[in-house]
């Protein structure tokens, strides 16, 4: 692996396995290295007269580093789910595994210059260098898709180009099939755990992420719903030079949004009353939502005290039932109406026959302290709260001490990790929002 400097940052750069053979031989070496790991420690506590503990075995240091060392050079779903996993609430994994996951999203190693030459030839042949008067061939970001550079076009125009790591769209299945069983290796998570229906949505949501003709289409649609809203920027998409593996769009100068914990009060508490009307928005009127709460897709421009929304790639349409539904939830909840947050669940999707009375009564109670900032009667001090920690808190109880796991519909699962993340977000910033005051614009149509 190649160190390269960015912005005064190290990043390295490391091949990435294009072939789907090349990518499931990382994958088993992977899984491979980890349970020969296990297997190594468990004998040597069993000659010690110790009974070996799955958990144990899988957390060691050494496991961890090859883990996500792994995924990391993977790029694409293996890493992807990893960061969707470990990104939510503490009621889909244990803490344990959610740890080594997180690792996944601190990083970042950019393609080599001769791969990423070699993908620029492919989408603009040869003499691609004759469309540029400066191109930046090192990344302002990397992620697990794709990786960003900055570019001047002949014509005056500043571009970002977002550019897709080579064999990411046909690994997609793969990737993810291959992360299933490490994870049952690993056995933390509980043999009655059906992860199918995630891993399987997970699977459609990675292939929309990785069509960049989809996000060109989002990104149109939300410049399109927000033009008259001068308090966000979304960049304009640049169709002559985008293709399926690269997106062109306007280079937009801002800083990263947690970076404004040193603002004003007024202007942290802005941004995040903007962000959640924005999410009501995208819930009730547009339904349509990006999901992705990394707060790299958001940045904030002190020039013209904008924020400005990046990446698209995770937009999911809503139907008018699930929007209904979340309505009903949010409103019935806020007004403490526990019959109707049930029926609203309903609606959506929760609750299969056989749940029982207490563990419905759990899950109930875990939406109203999901709404506790809709319920707070004036600004919700984000700061000044352990919200977080007591919704991933209930979480587990309800799937572990209760004996109920409980996968929620993907629709739901994809809607919680977007709200926990601007949740996490609001606590970063210190910010304090009226929530209910901002929800209460949307439910005229429950009241009349």
């Amino acid at each position: 692996m190649t160190p390269t400097k960015i912005n005064n940052l190290e990043i390295e750069s490391a091949k990435i396995p294009r072939g789907r053979i090349s990518r499931l031989t990382k994958m088993g070496k992977l899984v491979g290295g980890v349970a020969t790991s296990m297997l190594a420690q468990g004998s040597k506590q069993l000659v010690q007269g110790q009974k070996p503990n799955s958990k144990n075995l899988l957390l060691t240091t050494q496991n961890a580093k090859r883990l996500a060392e792994h995924l990391s050079q993977l790029r694409g779903a293996a890493m992807k789910v990893g960061q969707l996993l470990s990104m939510d609430a503490g009621d889909l994994i244990p803490e344990e595994l959610s740890s080594i996951l997180a690792k996944l999203r601190s990083e970042a190693k950019s393609m080599p210059l001769n791969q990423l030459i070699e993908e620029l030839e492919q989408t603009w042949g040869t003499d691609w260098q004759s469309k540029f008067s400066q191109f930046s061939f090192y990344p302002v970001a990397a992620a697990s898709i794709g990786q960003v550079h900055e570019a001047h076009t002949v014509d005056g125009r500043h571009l970002a180009l977002k550019i897709q790591y080579p064999g990411i769209k046909t690994s997609i299945d793969s990737d993810v099939d291959n992360l299933a069983t490490l994870l049952k290796l690993s056995r933390l998570i509980p043999k009655s755990v059906d992860l199918n229906p995630i891993l399987e949505e997970a699977k459609l949501q990675l292939h929309a992420e990785a069509d960049y003709h989809y996000e060109a289409t989002c990104l149109k649609q939300y410049r399109e719903y927000l033009a008259e809203n001068s308090n966000f920027t979304i960049p304009k998409v640049h169709d002559d030079l985008s293709s399926e593996s690269i997106l062109a769009m306007d280079f937009v100068e801002g800083v990263a949004i947690e970076s404004r914990i040193n603002s004003c009060q007024n202007e942290r508490n802005f941004i995040m009353s903007e962000l959640f009307n924005l999410l009501f928005k995208e819930m009730f009127i547009f339904k349509l939502v990006q999901t992705d709460p990394n707060f790299a897709n958001y940045q904030f421009s002190p020039k013209t005290n904008c924020i400005i929304l990046l990446d698209f790639g995770a937009t999911r349409h809503y139907s008018d039932s699930i929007s209904e539904g979340y309505l009903q939830l949010m409103y019935a909840a806020q007004h403490g109406q526990l019959d109707k947050v049930e029926m609203a669940a309903k609606k959506i999707g929760f609750f299969s026959n056989t749940i029982l009375p207490q563990q419905k009564a759990a899950v109930i109670d875990l939406f109203m302290q999901a709404c506790e900032p809709l319920r707070f009667n004036g600004e919700y001090d984000f700061a000044n709260t352990d919200l977080a920690t007591r919704i991933k808190d209930k979480g587990m109880a309800l799937s572990m001490e209760k004996d109920y796991w409980h996968t929620p519909p993907a629709d739901a699962l994809f809607f919680h990790r977007k709200l926990g993340g601007l949740y996490l977000l609001a606590a970063k910033l210190k910010a304090q929002v009226n929530v209910q005051q901002l929800f209460k614009q949307y439910t005229q149509t429950l009241i009349n």
